[in-house]
């Protein structure tokens, strides 16, 4: 029996999207067709797909196809397709609601300027909903490959607040919808006018894609687009506006690809794929749980949609396709991890990756473009993917010394160039901001010699460093470590005679805070600062374990190295501090000073004041 006519509503957050996305979009409101027929496109793909292991799904309508109907009376532009179509339960899961997870967060970056807000909502994918920028209503038609006619299912929205469904009969499988062009929108009932909007938007796709008239019997229906998947084509045959509007209709991206690499691999394994690096990266990057990967296709048959085996995890912006005439046809997940010819393919496309990365970074402005975006992620794959850790190595970009500003925009080759000729190491400090790095007393003396520094600000810096220990046989060297081999100095030696010269006033500041402080040096590293922190050799980097506390680790109690600049006057005023009860109160703040500026949280901020205003009230009566 047929269901009655529902009322539901949307989801509170779809609410604020629509109409957000109606008035943002609005000068790039053609985009609904390209989005409409990429739905229709993967509509055709999946029923093809589902098809392999039930041919019966195809009925007798073997060839799939799209068409584009045009009634300029009613003012209706429909779009409707063969493929897949949607059930009950389908239709409201997808049209009901948007990227259910994420929405959200997605919302929360909102910003309010338009030109922005577009740009963020071609990261987020448009899709249908792109429908509602020039219709007041919308009608969606479908039925299931493999239900009757009877289970099929009308829905309809303005776009507001809710939206009905309701069962109805539809004799042929697939999906009609049927936009209700608002009245300032009739040149979307212009023949000509979509018809050029179709060869620019989906000329590649892998479908015929038919315009026909309702109420003009002068024009003729005809296929427009070539109807040739874009992958298949010659290198030499495509422009680069063809690719580029492939990339977005694959990505639903409205930005141009930075990049882009079409290739045929013929031999023991015959595959062709095409890749493009993002122009900006989408809002759920970070999310390694997201749906991510290349579009699988076997023989021009569409396979699957994000199919992550084909590229590391480091490498999950990457956008594109992939069809291979070795895989078998009903190839799953499963059987997809267990095909002896995935590894080398997969090593071959992230080889192909990289290098379209190093192209680009020979292009400073594009590759910064690129860095801004993805960089973070792509540091991941120097602990990931030890065989290419050199060549990910000289795509790495950081802030250094060298800038008068954080813009990560220095490699390691430039550093290396820079580097003076006896310098054998490479010098970096972990720090929580650029602020921080650059004002760090661990880097004083390096800065003094014009020695370069790596300003390490990144959460993943702490584990890129633990897995790039040297680069061009220069190894990497924390700034805050303990016996730190400063360049032109004597290093350990020169340190222990220091240490024995001044050992009274190193042993009195060690009693004083024997519970906070696992040592007491004097400090080769510093210029204008008079004390600073360290870690022990053994030890955890400070930096390291401020993060891996905040994720919830329980770690063992570690106390840090207290390193004094003999030199500096306040060190020097605490030497020749006779009152016990002073030197122990300076001994602290002098301690928590150092604490303070790499980073560090005082334990208790309270006890730090006291301190402080004691020493102040002292110190001034006493003179």
């Amino acid at each position: 029996m047929a269901k009655k006519k529902e009322t539901l509503g949307f989801q509170t957050e779809v609410r604020q999207l629509l109409q957000l996305m109606i008035h943002s979009l609005y000068s790039n409101k053609e985009i609904f067709l390209r989005e409409l027929i990429s739905n229709a496109s993967d509509a055709a793909d999946k029923l093809r797909f589902e098809a392999l292991a039930k041919p019966d799904l195809m009925d007798d309508q073997t060839d799939l196809t799209i068409t584009i109907e045009v009634d300029k009376k009613k003012q209706t532009l429909s779009l409707i397709d063969n493929g897949i179509g949607m059930s009950r339960d389908e239709l409201i899961d997808n049209l009901g609601t948007i990227a259910k997870s994420g929405t959200a967060e997605f919302l929360s970056k909102i910003t309010g300027d338009k030109k922005e807000d577009a740009q963020l909502i071609g990261q987020f994918g448009v899709g249908f909903y792109s429908s509602f920028i020039v219709a007041d209503k919308v009608k969606v038609e479908s039925r299931r490959a493999g239900l009757t006619a009877d289970e099929a299912v009308c829905w309809e929205s303005a776009g507001e607040g809710e939206f009905t469904i309701q069962s109805i009969k539809r004799a042929e499988r697939g999906t009609k919808v049927t936009l209700f062009l608002k009245k300032d929108e009739s040149e979307y009932t212009d023949l000509y006018k979509i018809e050029s909007l179709i060869r620019k938007y989906s000329d590649h796709i892998g479908f015929p894609v038919t315009l026909s008239s309702i109420d003009d019997k002068d024009f003729e229906t005809k296929v427009v687009n070539s109807a040739t998947a874009l992958w298949t084509r010659s290198r030499s045959d495509i422009s680069d506006d063809e690719y580029k509007e492939f990339y977005k209709y694959l990505s639903h991206d409205f930005k141009d690809p930075l990049s882009w690499s079409h290739n045929q691999v013929e031999g023991k394994r015959e595959y062709t794929s095409l890749l493009f690096i993002p122009g900006a990266a989408p809002f759920d990057m970070w999310n390694r749980e997201a749906p991510k990967g290349l579009k699988l296709y076997v023989q021009r048959v569409f396979i699957m949609d994000d199919a992550e085996q084909f590229l590391p995890l480091y490498l999950r912006f990457v956008k594109g396709v992939v069809d291979s005439s070795d895989l078998p046809l009903n190839v799953s997940r499963e059987l997809l991890q267990q095909n002896s010819d995935l590894s080398s393919m997969r090593s071959a496309l992230t080889r192909r990756v990289l290098d379209m990365l190093k192209k680009i970074s020979n292009d400073k402005e594009n590759y910064q473009n690129f860095w801004n975006e993805f960089g973070q992620v792509l540091k991941e794959g120097i602990v990931e993917d030890h065989s290419n850790k050199d060549k990910i190595a000289k795509l790495l970009c950081f802030a250094t010394t060298e800038n008068s500003n954080d813009n990560q925009d220095q490699f390691l080759d430039d550093y290396i160039k820079r580097a003076k000729k006896d310098q054998a190491k490479i010098y970096y400090i972990l720090a929580e901001n650029y602020a921080t790095a650059i004002a760090s007393p661990h880097i004083e003396k390096l800065r003094n010699q014009n020695i370069e520094v790596l300003l390490l600000t990144d959460r993943i810096d702490a584990w890129l460093v633990d897995g790039l220990t040297e680069f061009e046989g220069k190894a990497f060297v924390d700034v805050a470590r303990e016996a730190l081999d400063v360049p032109n100095e004597d290093g350990e030696k020169k340190q222990d005679k220091l240490n024995d010269k001044n050992k009274d006033i190193l042993e009195k500041i060690k009693s004083s805070l024997a519970e906070r402080i696992n040592a007491v040096n004097i400090s080769l590293r510093l210029v204008d600062s008079p004390a600073c922190v360290v870690a022990g050799d053994k030890d955890l980097n400070t930096q390291v374990r401020r993060i891996l506390e905040a994720s919830g680790q329980d770690l063992p109690e570690s106390k840090p190295i207290l390193e004094i600049n003999i030199d500096h006057p306040l060190i020097k005023h605490l030497t020749h501090e006779k009152d016990d009860d002073r030197f122990n109160i300076l001994s602290n703040i002098i301690l928590d000073h150092a604490l303070l500026a790499e980073g560090s949280q005082l334990e208790n901020p309270a006890t730090y004041v006291k301190r402080v205003n004691s020493y102040i009230l002292n110190n001034s009566s006493s003179k």
